[in-house]
This record gives C-alpha cells, sequence and structure tokens, in this order.
C-alpha cells in the first residue's frame, strides 16, 4: 500500500508541484530489542510519514465523519502497509558480521495519526534470537530511493533491555551531488522504479546502526 498510495499520491501532487525522487520522506527512530540472554529478538519501527503522503493516505477514512481517525478507521491501512512493506523486506537489513538475520513477519502494527502526520508503529521478530556479533549493522532505507529516511537527532536508536556494555552508533547517509540530484529530478513522479545507474548510487544512501557489545 506504502508504493500504491505513493504512485497515486504524487501522480495527483505532480498536477501542481515538479516532483522529485525521493516522493515521500520518513523521520524515523529505530529499537533492537534484546532478551534475558542478551541476544537480539527484535527490531521495532516508528516512522513518521511527511504531511503531504499523509493529507493523500488518509482521504475517505474518516467513516464516522466525527472529524477524527480512530484506530478502527485507521488499523486497514496500517494492515495494507504492512503487507506491502513484506515485498521490499520491510526497507529493513539486520546483519551480523556479513550475514543477514532473518526476519518474522510483524507481530505487531498499528498508525497514528497526530499533528496532520500518520505514524507507522511495527515490530519485527527475529527468526532466531541472535547474538551481536563483531560486525553487526542495521541497515534502514529504500533501494529504489523512492522512500527516503532521515533519522531523528539524538533517537536514532534504542536498544531495549541490551547488556549494559551493549552501544550503538548511527551513521546517517551521505549527500548527493548535485548532478545526482538533478537526474532523480528529472524522473517522472509516476515511475517507481530507478534506472540501473541511479538505483546504485541509492544503494549507498542506507542509514546505518552500527551495534557493538565489547
Amino acid at each position: 500500500m506504502i508504493r500504491s498510495l505513493i504512485a497515486f499520491a504524487f501522480i495527483a501532487l505532480a498536477a501542481t508541484a515538479a516532483q522529485a525522487h525521493p516522493h515521500v520522506f520518513i523521520d524515523a527512530k529505530e529499537e533492537i530489542v534484546f532478551d534475558a540472554e542478551g541476544k537480539m529478538t527484535a527490531v521495532r519501527h516508528i516512522w513518521q510519514f511527511d504531511a503531504a503522503f499523509t493529507a493523500f493516505a488518509v482521504q475517505g477514512l474518516d467513516a464516522n465523519g466525527d472529524g477524527k481517525l480512530s484506530d478502527e478507521e485507521l488499523q486497514p491501512l496500517a494492515k495494507v502497509n504492512i503487507d506491502s512493506l513484506k515485498d521490499f523486506h520491510y526497507f529493513t537489513r539486520l546483519k551480523v558480521n556479513g550475514r543477514r538475520a532473518p526476519v518474522e513477519a510483524p507481530s505487531e502494527y498499528w498508525l497514528d495519526f497526530h499533528d496532520s502526520r500518520l505514524t507507522l508503529f511495527y515490530t519485527l521478530p527475529l527468526k532466531t534470537p541472535t547474538a551481536v556479533g563483531p560486525d553487526t549493522v542495521l541497515e534502514v532505507f529504500d533501494p529504489e530511493y523512492f522512500v527516503a529516511f532521515k533519522f531523528v537527532p539524538d533517537q536514532a536508536i534504542t536498544l531495549t533491555g541490551a547488556p549494559a556494555n551493549c552501544k550503538a552508533h548511527y551513521t546517517p547517509p551521505k549527500e548527493l551531488d548535485d548532478k545526482t540530484m538533478s537526474l532523480l529530478a528529472a524522473i517522472p513522479a509516476d515511475q517507481p522504479n530507478l534506472p540501473d545507474d541511479l538505483a546504485d548510487v541509492a544503494a549507498s544512501l542506507a542509514s546505518l546502526i552500527v551495534v557493538k557489545c565489547p
């Protein structure tokens, strides 16, 4: 649903403004959950969508016309978002010593609407509790750069239940040069996939969270 909503939203918005990749902007916060043995068991996401995308996505959701969006009215949209994200690996890659730690479908998820913005909350359980290795990295990004992630300063990552010696460090993605930005801006709003050469560039835009438990 995120992708289908994005496509329809920005086809409509393109009539009034030029839109460049990326088309949706997310303010993100991440959480890695640990068990009593000090192993990672889940990744929790808190993703707040930009106001323009939110305005399109919530159209028609106020079924009872009371001017508010209840949990019940938002839940169908949350489910379709989660179902759609599966096809994109939830924009999430947790790697331990170079190998991906596989995840299950979200165990809990919901949408919140506040201050004219939607926020998606969801938890990805790891298939197997996994110890932090010497090289443990959480990557959060859309490889097609249709969705851009910006992490909330000083709140990018929380380690819940982690051993006392565990620390996490967030590294923001690199800045794009003017030429690449111009090429991205020239891509039509209704084209979700990037050309191969630009896809390679976008793949370097992952937000990296490095976890260490020395």
